[in-house]
């Protein structure tokens, strides 16, 4: 059910997915009929202030990836529990059949339309930087547009390494595979777990694996200006450190009249 307003519309929560207690969850809403999105865009969410939390307004917003492809009838959100945090510690709270509050406007530039130019796209993430990626993985243009897509996750415990099914699910998404050759030997998963060893995933920081060639041996892929594009999320000291690391190797920012090879996405 829509609330008439100019800025943003009331929609329900319709699930909700605990995946480490206390610390990550998902949750999807009814979409409103006139949002519309680009995959790796996000959204302004906004929650009651039922705790009267003083010093905020009635409605807390803040800023989320969409995990949902731009043709879902849903929304899709992926978060992180902030300890004591206004929004969150409300976010959290919610049960099925609860409002939250969509902006109508949709923001960001964390999409492949970044890119002029490119053969394989490296998506590197940490926590809940995933989300964006996983929407771009559900987008068929984004397969039509590079040859390889290689997504690299770094969580600091296993099981924060989360939405296995759904990754893992990519080469055998029907639309997918009806409309894209080789999406098995097109797409690559590389698992990073910095703070304990866990078979099958890589154990050091995105920045040590790209100096020292161990995304490359991972996937068989080279590293080089000519067809390597890079989007990068996740906190604002991972995409700073990364984006060093990059631009130290040769690599560009992509800009609208400026052709590059690196988007990042900063809305913390």
């Amino acid at each position: 059910m829509q609330d008439p307003n100019d800025k943003y519309t009331r929609e329900t929560i319709t699930d909700v997915r605990v995946w480490v207690p206390g610390k990550l969850f998902s949750f999807t809403c009814t979409r409103p009929s006139g949002f519309r999105f680009t995959a790796g865009q996000f959204a302004r969410l906004g929650v009651d202030n039922t705790l009267n939390l003083p010093g905020e307004p009635s409605i807390i917003w803040r800023a989320y990836s969409m995990v949902s492809s731009p043709y879902d009838e849903h929304l899709e959100f992926f978060s992180i529990v902030v300890p004591e945090g206004a929004f969150t510690s409300h976010l959290s709270k919610l049960k099925v059949g609860d409002p939250v509050y969509v902006d109508k406007t949709n923001f960001g530039f964390l999409t492949t339309a970044r890119f002029e130019s490119g053969r394989d796209l490296w998506l590197l993430g940490s926590g809940t930087g995933l989300a964006p990626f996983l929407s771009i993985l559900h987008d068929p243009l984004t397969w039509d547009q590079f040859q390889h897509i290689v997504l690299v996750h770094s969580a600091r415990t296993a099981e924060e390494l989360v939405y296995q099914d759904m990754i893992k699910g990519f080469t055998q998404h029907p639309e997918l595979s009806e409309l894209i050759d080789d999406v098995k030997q097109r797409f690559f998963y590389v698992p990073v777990v910095t703070r304990e060893q866990v078979n099958g995933c890589l154990s050091q920081r995105i920045t040590a694996l790209l100096r020292d060639g161990q995304l490359q041996q991972a996937t068989g892929l080279p590293l080089n200006p000519q067809r390597s594009r890079f989007m990068i999320c996740g906190n604002p000291d991972m995409v700073t450190d990364i984006r060093a690391v990059l631009k130290g190797q040769g690599y560009k920012p992509a800009r609208r009249n400026s052709p590059g090879e690196i988007a990042v996405e900063n809305y913390w």
